[in-house]
């Protein structure tokens, strides 16, 4: 009897470990064709490998990114792994270069796998005080000569936006593929592929899911050797999203842009409530024209919003007082905004800056908020509450 096709707008879960190949030219030519590593195959051989669902998945991705090729892996530690490992060939490596200000979690993989374990030669390129000088970047692109440089858009906590498209252009000129941490803008503020980036990664656990129920990283790209590249790493090392994860991402992808406008919406209009509130001392928000790079961020994001995130520090006399306050408003707010270590939820949440980021942030005063797409009223009420306690 003939399988009758139900039509679906969703794609199945095909949680299938092995996949049926029918007879010995089937599975030779799977096989065969395996060894130029598609991202979509004819035939499917292994999960592990790929998976349909997976891949309908990253064609969402794609149709976000406008790119022309997305892998799915199981965070957005896996996906910087994948991205990064494709550069590396033994001995003929030359150096990788970061931008020091960069995920706390991807400045400990660099220290204990990339340099611990791996010995790769790592090179960081710092600040001059709140921004870069990307002068100075020139002399080090000149004198290391690097693989690839790797930055992100925004900087986190402070919310600081590089010249994004001067330092893919310089690295370029001198040589180096570009890497970025796209994670805070989204591509629905900036699509580094198109200003001539080679790859871009975000943790997908944030807005690109959006709903704080999935971890997933992805790994986006234009050049198809570089597909083939991590296609192959990503399959031996075994960084693949499970059907179920991807599954729920693509249809949260659905919503994507719809979200990221109203998570700029109410943290824009928050920020602007937050800066001129007596019981707050300073706001990092790109969007404000206080911000040491709101102009780069008005240039680089071309009017569609500053992003979700919002970080300020509360008004006291003295570390104690300060930390007090956050004590305080942390605890008045809990119930409505509950203190979580992610972002990109579609309800608002918060950090303490200092107890994440210790040492390099004596801040004690100092909250970073994810701003959500809930109503603006309301939250705003919240948020003036919490303050009136301090």
């Amino acid at each position: 009897m003939k399988k009758r096709r139900v039509p679906t707008t969703n794609v199945p879960i095909y949680r299938d470990s092995g996949f049926i190949l029918g007879d010995l030219n089937t599975i030779k030519k799977a096989f065969k064709d395996e060894k130029d590593h598609f991202r979509s195959p004819e035939n499917y051989i292994y999960s592990r490998y790929r998976n349909p669902t997976v891949v309908a998945a990253e064609e969402g991705i794609m149709a976000v990114e406008e790119c022309k090729w997305a892998l799915l892996t199981q965070s957005g530690m896996s996906a910087i792994d994948v991205a990064l490992s494709i550069f590396q060939r033994g001995d003929e490596t030359r150096p990788w270069l970061f931008f020091s200000e960069i995920y706390g979690g991807t400045n400990h993989y660099i220290d204990r796998v990339l340099i611990f374990r791996r010995g790769v030669d790592i090179k960081r390129f710092y600040p001059s005080g709140d921004q870069y000088d990307l002068k100075e970047l020139e002399k080090m692109l000149d004198k290391l000569k690097p693989e690839f440089v790797y930055f992100e858009a925004v900087s986190n906590p402070m919310l600081v936006v590089a010249d994004c498209e001067a330092i893919i252009k310089m690295a370029k000129e001198k040589g180096a593929a570009v890497i970025v941490d796209n994670t805070f803008a989204t591509p629905y503020l900036w699509q580094p592929l198109k200003d001539g980036a080679d790859i871009v990664i975000h943790s997908a656990t944030k807005y690109l899911a959006g709903h704080g129920d999935i971890t997933a990283g992805v790994v986006c790209g234009n050049d198809l050797q570089m597909e083939k590249d991590a296609v192959e790493y990503r399959k031996y090392t075994g960084h693949m999203l499970s059907p179920d994860d991807a599954h729920r991402l693509g249809a949260q992808l659905k919503t994507f842009n719809v979200r990221m406008e109203r998570h700029c919406s109410n943290a824009f209009k928050l920020a602007q409530m937050l800066a001129n509130h007596k019981k707050i001392e300073q706001v990092h928000y790109p969007g404000l024209k206080t911000h040491p790079t709101h102009e780069k961020a008005k240039k680089l994001f071309k009017g569609k919003g500053f992003g979700g995130m919002i970080t300020f520090d509360l008004k006291a006399e003295g570390p104690e007082k300060k930390l007090e306050a956050a004590k305080t408003f942390i605890a008045a707010v809990a119930d409505y905004i509950p203190l979580i270590p992610s972002l990109g939820n579609p309800e608002t949440i918060l950090l303490h800056v200092e107890s994440v980021w210790g040492d390099k942030y004596r801040l004690p005063g100092m909250i970073r908020l994810s701003v959500g797409i809930e109503g603006y009223e309301h939250l705003e009420a919240v948020i003036l509450k919490g303050l009136e306690q301090i």
